[in-house]
């Protein structure tokens, strides 16, 4: 009901009436409805406000994704379909379960050539079908079951250095992969290296033709890209070099139809071999690793329309559904691919929608363009992938990390020369290994212990060196810094002050406040320097230790050996567990000798009178 001036009557709680305007109290804001698990999906694929510009980024993609797909089966070493089956399947994954709004999830570069080093690849027929379908299922599975145990962060764990040497090298092997689609002279040797040194040694053994398509592609490519067609560039530049083998002299240039047939039609279901399994389990690894990381590349820098970074644990969990769905119909491994994301968000993508668009297209073009896709010129292909090798290539970042430090370029280094010459997955493993064990080295050798000295000059310790030998009724404070693992342990031993025979009322307090956590191994050079502390007549004290690492003493029985009187657990308060630890010392070492170290007058004194609790 409503007064003669339209405003609802209402009234305060006595029953009085609510005074409206200005001076009435503000309604409490009623709370945002929760959407329901449904709607907050199909929230993903944008409002019919933005249909028309995802529709319009989705053909871009769609109609690019058509050569660039045969091109990554090329680059692979195997049927060119399976490239475009798994560009279709695994847009179409990608758009329907990943936590990135906007990634497009494709066969990458990277990806292309570490299977084509895979054992068996090149196989024949309804062999090579099933070997690209259990290898896509397996790294499938690896993704997907590290995306459920929420292992997002795992890609954080891979150093710049194997990743920059990894993906330069990918791009030189992209290069020489293409020379003999190219210069149609099939090099002979066991690596890139060496099949591309016999196939300088036989010039004269080169198809001019298809040498003069492979230049023509590129040079068409770098022109039209200057023009209106942006992305298309690449489609038009590979079906106008293709017109090429139209002309008499051009007649012997091979074609795509001279691999494979691409039917109209989609593809059957194929099921995986589980007997493949041991034999594919290491390439799948080394695949999902690589995928992860490019596709963590996505989730770390492009946004979602509503702002927020996307789950990196999510985009695992959805690139492994997109490579379950590519495997599932004979196409490569996928994963996230930053040139497609990119292309489809500069074509005006808003939603997800957009790269369900791309697939549709994709299909849309199988199922109608499949006679025209046989005639696609393969030195075409190659000098559209020779192209995407050269920009991939990055010199710069080679000089960035090469100067960060020896550790950094001899881990890039390796990583670059192994990617050139073994196959890729044991490359990659081989680089992140070898960055693990270095890492390992240096912080090992990083641990150093340092002495806190307190004088009359201020409440603040002086850092010094610690003594090299205990004298009877010295008090020595001692602060390690380094992370305190097993691998530090022996480094962390050398750098303890020597215990002579005979070492009276000497005391070592041993400042250990932020180490969460003490391997056995060090645990062991902690006792077992208390104990021929305490046989020359001194004492260890431990000070500061957080609660795991108190735990962790009493399951080893260390506080037994060190005597849990002497033994002081971490307080919120800084300073606390040292003093008491101090106190203990004093206590321990009773009265002290006129000019000695322990003596509080003298400036040697490790707790003089200067220093105030707050700050030990």
């Amino acid at each position: 009901m409503t007064d003669a001036t339209g405003e609802a009557n209402s009234h305060e709680p006595d029953g009085s009436p609510r005074k409206s305007g200005a001076s009435a109290a503000p309604a409490e804001a009623a709370p945002a409805p929760k959407r329901s698990p449904m709607r907050r999906y199909l929230a993903r694929f944008g409002t019919r406000r933005t249909m028309l510009s995802d529709a319009r980024a989705g053909l871009v993609l769609g109609i690019e994704s058509i050569p660039d797909g045969l091109a990554s089966g090329v680059l692979a070493g195997v049927n060119p379909v399976f490239g475009l089956y798994g560009y279709l399947f695994g847009t179409l994954g990608g758009a329907l379960a990943t936590g990135s709004v906007y990634m497009s999830v494709q066969a990458t570069g990277a990806m292309s050539v570490m299977i084509a080093d895979v054992p068996g690849i090149d196989a024949a027929g309804e062999r090579q079908g099933t070997i690209i379908a259990t290898l896509a299922m397996l790294t499938g599975l690896v993704m997907l079951g590290l995306g459920l145990a929420r292992l997002g962060s795992l890609v954080r764990f891979i150093p710049t250095a194997v990743l920059v040497g990894f993906i330069n090298a990918v791009a030189i092997n992209i290069v020489l992969g293409q020379l003999a689609n190219l210069t149609g002279y099939q090099g002979e040797g066991a690596n890139r290296i060496l099949r591309t040194i016999d196939t300088l040694l036989h010039v004269t053994s080169i198809h001019w033709p298809s040498l003069v398509i492979g230049a023509v592609t590129i040079g068409l490519i770098l022109l039209l890209e200057r023009t209106f067609l942006g992305p298309l560039s690449l489609v038009a530049a590979v079906a106008l070099a293709s017109l090429l083998p139209l002309v008499p002299w051009f007649g012997e240039v091979a074609l795509v139809g001279d691999l494979t047939d691409v039917p109209n039609a989609l593809p059957m279901p194929a099921l995986p071999d589980p007997s493949l399994t041991l034999e594919l389990l290491v390439p799948a690894l080394s695949l999902a690793l690589v995928g992860l990381v490019q596709g963590a590349a996505i989730s770390g820098s492009i946004a979602n329309p509503d702002g927020e970074y996307p789950d990196a644990s999510a985009d695992f969990r959805g690139q492994g559904v997109a490579n379950l769905a590519s495997g599932l119909f004979q196409g490569m491994p996928v994963g996230g691919s930053m040139s497609a994301t990119a292309i489809v968000r500069a074509a005006g993508a808003r939603s997800a929608l957009g790269n369900l668009s791309a697939a549709i297209v994709m299909i849309i073009g199988i199922l109608l363009l499949g006679g025209l896709i046989t005639q696609v010129a393969m030195p075409a292909l190659a000098g559209l992938l020779i192209l995407i090798g050269v920009r991939t290539f990055k010199p710069r970042d080679l000089v960035m990390v090469w100067r960060t430090g020896p550790i950094q370029a001899s881990v890039l280094a390796v990583t670059f020369v192994l990617t050139l010459i073994v196959p890729l997955q044991y490359a990659v493993l081989v680089g992140v290994g070898l960055a693990v064990v270095l890492h390992v080295a240096r912080q090992s050798n990083r641990v150093v212990i340092r002495r806190w000295v307190y004088d009359d000059a201020s409440p603040h310790p002086v850092e010094t060196d610690p003594p090299a030998t205990l004298t009877p009724g010295e008090i020595v404070v001692l602060v390690p810094y380094g992370s305190l693992f097993f691998a530090a342990a022996p480094i962390f031993a050398e750098q303890l002050p020597a215990i002579p025979e005979r070492c009276e009322r000497a005391v070592v307090v041993l400042r250990m406040r932020g180490t969460d956590e003490l391997g056995s191994t060090f645990i062991r050079v902690v006792t077992d320097y208390s104990e021929r502390l305490r046989r020359a007549g001194g004492a260890l004290i431990l000070v500061g230790l957080g609660d795991r690492v108190m735990t962790q003493l009493d399951a080893t029985r260390a506080t037994v050996v060190i005597g849990r009187d002497r033994v002081f657990a971490a307080t919120p308060r800084i300073g606390d567990s040292l003093d008491a630890g101090i106190a203990a010392a004093r206590a321990f070492a009773g009265p002290p000798t006129p000019g000695s170290a322990s003596d509080p007058a003298s400036p040697f004194d490790d707790a003089g009178p200067g220093a105030s609790d707050r700050d030990r």
